[in-house]
């Protein structure tokens, strides 16, 4: 495995949430790699946990993998808020 970034943050709607298998599964088809990892952190003010994707520092094509996280997450019907993280 790769040396891994943190690529994406992000919350969910307000009563929505999504397993670490699902999760882990949209970010490899997004990422068309193995090589990722997913996570998640507390609750914050507004009772929602916050959602981190990783992926290898090589990650080629940004934008275009941006584009199929969100189209992913709405096949799923979950509305997401999507931050990307600086390098």
């Amino acid at each position: 495995m790769s040396h891994q970034v943190a690529v994406f943050r992000f919350t969910l709607g307000i009563g929505q949430s999504i397993g670490p298998a699902a999760l882990r599964e949209i970010w490899i088809r997004a990422c068309q790699s193995t090589d990722v990892t997913v996570g998640r952190s507390g609750r914050g003010s507004d009772d929602r946990p916050t959602y981190t994707l990783f992926a290898p520092t090589s990650l080629a094509d940004l934008p275009k993998v941006e584009q199929r996280v969100r189209e992913l997450l709405d096949g799923r019907g979950l509305r997401a808020s999507l931050i990307p993280m600086k390098p």
